[in-house]
């Protein structure tokens, strides 16, 4: 039977340009990232450069006055590190609990899931206030950290680096779990019988089979969770105080108090490359394996 001529002519069309209806079912998504996160990101690269203490010209004065200054690299350093640490503590927690979700039954998985998805529907700064009355000295884990070194930890846990591990790593953990969860449930446990019937115990089936399947949710657990964690300000700021800064709570502190805006465009430059960069690093971690 014949086509008739413009259905032909637009098949034609669409033949001879293919991007075209993948790029209109994209478009509201690039423009809301164009308005959203790209010009936002362009002009705080522009501020970042453009302006010093007032005097406008292109100058990379804050990029310097950031690396000169012990205050800014200690909260930077802090902030790096202690974000290292929530990660590792994150992962760790998450992986045996991701894989008991994945192996129970439905009705207890379920359970678990509402457990780990609960936390998410109360606002950090909820639960941040809740794990200050559970770190103040006062408290059953301020007593017990006082009891392994009064000195350190003579006010309990507020204060301390710990105390911003511990809230922070409550925080991070459900993000955790649920890229994990997502990989994990398409693991064939039928892989796993198999490991078992040639002789392999639980731990080197967990090591050979289930840990390399589950890798990539590992790593893109580990970014998500680093992501957040270095460019998180409440908890640490509520838990550690002005004592402990970090380098989201310094851009917050001279964008709002200081109304510094150059110069905290340029600590937010700063941290928004190392992000990037972790991003780039384990995306090609993950594509490798």
């Amino acid at each position: 039977m014949t086509q008739p001529l413009h259905l032909a002519s637009r098949s034609s069309r669409g033949r001879q340009r293919p991007w075209l209806e993948p790029l209109l079912l994209l478009a509201p998504a690039i423009v809301l990232m164009l308005i959203g996160f790209f010009l936002p990101v362009l002009q705080m690269l522009l501020s970042s450069v453009t302006s010093v203490q007032g005097v406008a010209g292109f100058s990379l004065g804050n990029y310097a006055e950031v690396f000169q200054s012990d205050y800014y690299l200690s909260a930077m350093g802090r902030s790096l590190r202690l974000s290292l640490i929530q990660t590792a503590i994150t992962l760790v927690l998450a992986l045996p609990l991701s894989y008991l979700m994945t192996r129970v039954s439905g009705r207890v998985s379920s359970i678990l899931m509402a457990v780990i998805i609960l936390p998410l529907m109360t606002s950090v700064v909820v639960r941040t206030f809740g794990w200050v009355v559970l770190l103040a000295p006062n408290s059953w884990l301020g007593q017990f950290a006082k009891s392994l070194d009064p000195v350190a930890y003579g006010q309990g846990l507020l204060g301390t680096e710990a105390g911003i591990v511990i809230s922070m790593v409550q925080v991070l953990l459900p993000f955790a779990v649920l890229t994990l969860y997502g990989v994990m449930q398409s693991i064939d446990p039928k892989l796993e019988e198999a490991a078992r019937t040639m002789g392999a115990g639980f731990l080197r089936t967990l090591r050979t089979v289930v840990f390399p399947l589950s890798l990539p949710g590992l790593v893109a657990g580990a970014t998500l969770v680093f992501a957040l964690s270095v460019s998180s300000f409440i908890t640490p700021r509520l838990v550690g105080g002005s004592r402990l800064p970090v380098l989201a709570g310094t851009i917050y502190n001279d964008a709002t108090v200081n109304l510094d805006w150059p110069f905290a465009a340029a600590q937010s430059t700063l941290l928004f490359l190392a992000v990037v960069m972790l991003i780039f690093a384990t995306s090609r971690i993950g594509s490798r394996k």
